[in-house]
């Protein structure tokens, strides 16, 4: 039976597929691959909301994960990122395929801490993270087997102030090919090249070596496949979870909401009350409000922002409420408005001071040189290749959305996946 290995870039662009094809690894396997050459995020197209909908087919609304910080109501920010399987709130392709028999492994994908898959090692320690004992996040969140072989050995890597999550990706991921039968499903996730973009910005010299090191990373895994002799039987997906967009000004909204009283600080500038309040998703924000059921509040907080349109600092392209939002993209979640700039502008969240403009944080996830986070329709978009036993090599899509991917990848194990919002992307299967 054939198997399924997903090799995922975070931030990997629809423009690096160029780049790509003359790279010593990604160049052969683009020879004989299926491209969709763009692929439409789910919105926010913020990582963990992405990752999420790959692998359940569904978009935010259904699965439940609506940001990468847990966001709750009061005015609260850095807030404990996703991580557990158990926020997801529908099943995922792995769950799917062990209802099938088979066996299934995920290294560093997000949201999948406690999962009942045969491998799992979650993408769990804290983003910001950098001590040396990161073992607790990791307790009862990764399975016994992969903790008690490799993490001795390996979790060396996530450990200091230069901890390196793709380190001990690519070790584990070699070992499990190395010492175990290969898994029907597997998962492997890269970060860097989304953190070069954030640094750099989406096109820099910095940004095409990380793409290159990626490359090699890849042929090793084709080159660990060809020694256990399953490269022929094996489906390879190349997937990216967003595009990047670089950032001309970093603005804060809640100056301008505090400049228009509804937003009340304490003399030392920390936060008494609000009325109506913002947080970053980088290139969009949610708003929210300290009583959703205030209609005349609601509105005179939506007419403020409205006029938003108009303002030529700030130029936001939409503004949604909560329902109007689910409605359009399917998103839903702890926000009451939810708001977008029609300039490449990402949205901070500084309550205090006179300027709305604030510094970009190269390698920052919301404020730096690069971000992501937008609409669907925000470029640049991310991509999908695939090749293998059961792709129809050569063929060239030019745009499929997100939620696809999950049933596509299901038909290539050999099953549906029920009640998805995506369908197979059948162009493409033999």
């Amino acid at each position: 039976m054939s198997k399924v290995l997903v090799f995922c870039l975070d931030a990997l662009c629809a423009g690096d597929v160029e780049l790509m094809r003359h790279m010593p690894h990604f160049g052969p396997y683009l020879q004989r691959a299926a491209v969709v050459s763009e692929i439409e995020p789910v919105w926010p197209a913020l990582t963990y909301c992405c990752h999420t909908s790959i692998i359940t087919g569904c978009y935010v609304d259904r699965h439940g994960v609506d940001n990468n910080e847990k966001i709750r109501r009061g005015g609260y920010w850095n807030q404990p990122w996703y991580g557990k399987k158990a926020d997801v709130k529908v099943p995922t392709l792995l769950d799917r395929a062990r209802e099938h028999g088979l066996t299934t492994c995920s290294i560093s994908w997000p949201v999948s801490g406690g999962a009942d898959y045969t491998m799992n090692m979650p993408m769990i320690v804290p983003y910001h993270y950098t001590g040396w004992d990161p073992d607790p996040y990791l307790e009862d969140m990764a399975t016994k087997n992969l903790m008690d072989r490799y993490f001795y050995k390996h979790g060396r890597y996530i450990k200091g102030p230069d901890r390196s999550l793709d380190l001990l990706t690519m070790a584990m991921a070699l070992d499990i090919l190395e010492d175990y039968e290969q898994p029907d499903i597997m998962l492997i996730k890269m970060c860097d090249l989304d953190g070069a973009r954030h640094q750099y910005g989406v096109r820099h010299e910095k940004v095409t070596a990380q793409l290159r090191k990626h490359d090699e990373e890849f042929g090793a895994i084709v080159e660990a496949l060809r020694r256990k002799g399953t490269l022929e039987d094996t489906n390879l997906v190349i997937l990216g979870d967003h595009g990047q967009t670089d950032i001309r000004d970093v603005v804060h909204l809640n100056v301008l909401l505090r400049q228009a009283g509804f937003i009340r600080l304490n003399p030392d500038g920390s936060l008494q009350s609000f009325d109506a309040i913002v947080h970053s998703c980088a290139l969009t924000a949610y708003v929210e409000l300290a009583n959703p059921e205030d209609a005349g509040m609601k509105q005179r907080v939506r007419e403020f922002l409205e006029s938003l349109k108009e303002d030529p600092r700030i130029r936001l392209a939409y503004v949604m409420d909560r329902e109007q939002a689910r409605q359009t993209y399917h998103v839903d979640g702890s926000f009451d408005f939810i708001l977008e700039s029609s300039l490449p502008i990402s949205f901070g969240e500084r309550l205090d001071g006179d300027s709305i403009y604030g510094s970009q944080l190269p390698g920052d996830h919301k404020i730096g040189a690069a971000t992501h986070g937008g609409s669907p329709t925000r470029r640049e978009l991310t991509t999908f290749m695939a090749a293998g036993p059961n792709v129809r090599p050569g063929v060239i899509l030019p745009c499929r959305s997100m939620v696809d991917e999950a049933p596509t990848m299901a038909r290539m194990l050999g099953f549906t996946m029920p009640d998805t919002d995506g369908s197979a992307i059948e162009e493409i299967l033999r």
